[in-house]
């Protein structure tokens, strides 16, 4: 065998890590220089054309832009170097999104970023902790059943601290995927799931949604007592206390944006529904120059009185809220 030159075994090593020119140095707790570690970008796009009538009583919420809506979004996470993950009609089930963001939890750590979005069918159950104002918890119509949006914010605290998560929701009930009725949507295809498939749907399965939020109510329980900041978000929300409670445990900074009001619907468009679609056209293919305060307004301003969307802040979220959106 040849014998390897000194530059070779060098660069065969496995403990030594070449550093690009302008990479950072830090040092471990071992005093050993090293290079720093840059974010990590991890995305899930989900898009439903339409949901299992076997679980909705017959209904299947028929969409056209929900699909395109997901695939975009993911296009945008790739021009941005974000990995996605996208889950379509079929494949959005619960148990795959809720392993997806999962999944994300325990890869992400301080510093990454996890950008969440969902396009398709806001729904409605009764609340069955009587804390809601309204006697209803909102949804995400996922094919195979509906995630309570206490679930979505107790998943969201499960995230390590530092980790920043971008969710953006094209859906009805969408201000902060919580709590407001919706008054009559405009004409078009509304995402709003029908009040009466709403009912219909919760009668059938009443004890499978009346277990998962009492399940998030135990947990939620066993929290530590909130922070200022938590405290404040949830009053800025509007909020139940069950929520103000799951917000406590945030240790992850949180941004919404979201297609609607509470009080308003989202609705469906040929290639992408109008929220996405705006957003789209002010990103301009990453040419947007703004933080996240900015480009939400710019998208509200280029939206209908009847559809506005919405900012929601968890978390310290001062830091996050000023960069460029997407930054990784």
């Amino acid at each position: 065998m040849a014998k390897k030159t000194k530059s070779a075994k060098r660069a065969s090593h496995p403990r030594i890590v070449r550093r690009s020119r302008g990479a950072k140095r830090a040092k471990s707790s071992r005093g050993v220089t090293m290079a720093a570690r840059r974010g990590r970008g991890v995305s899930i796009h989900i898009g439903l054309n339409a949901v299992s009538p076997a679980h909705y009583e017959g209904w299947s919420g028929d969409l056209q832009a929900c699909e395109f809506d997901a695939k975009d979004m993911a296009a945008l996470a790739r021009a941005a170097g974000i990995t996605p993950t996208i889950l379509l009609t079929k494949n959005a089930t619960r148990a795959k999104a809720l392993g997806a963001i999962q999944a994300a939890a325990k890869q992400l750590k301080a510093g990454d970023l996890l950008f969440l979005s969902y396009s398709g069918h806001g729904g409605q159950v009764p609340d069955v902790s009587g804390e809601e104002t309204d006697k209803l918890d909102e949804t995400w119509c996922l094919f195979d059943g509906e995630l309570i949006d206490d679930e979505l914010y107790l998943e969201l605290t499960k995230f390590a601290e530092g980790v920043r998560i971008l969710v953006l929701s094209d859906s009805c009930h969408s201000g902060t995927v919580t709590r407001a009725r919706v008054t009559t949507p405009p004409a078009g295809r509304s995402k709003m799931m029908p009040p009466s498939v709403a009912l219909r749907t919760y009668n059938k399965h009443k004890k499978f949604y009346d277990d998962l939020q009492k399940a998030v109510e135990r947990e939620s329980r066993a929290t530590p007592s909130l922070d200022p900041d938590a405290m404040l978000a949830a009053a800025h929300a509007n909020v139940s206390n069950r929520l103000t409670t799951i917000a406590g445990t945030a240790k992850a900074a949180v941004i919404l944006i979201s297609g609607c009001q509470d009080n308003q619907t989202s609705m469906d468009g040929d290639h992408n529904g109008a929220f996405t679609e705006q957003l789209l056209h002010v990103w301009n293919n990453g040419k947007f120059k703004g933080n996240y305060a900015q480009f939400h307004a710019a998208i509200k301003a280029a939206m209908p009185p009847t559809q506005s969307p919405n900012l929601f802040t968890l978390g310290s979220t001062a830091a996050f809220a000023a960069q460029q959106p997407f930054t990784v």
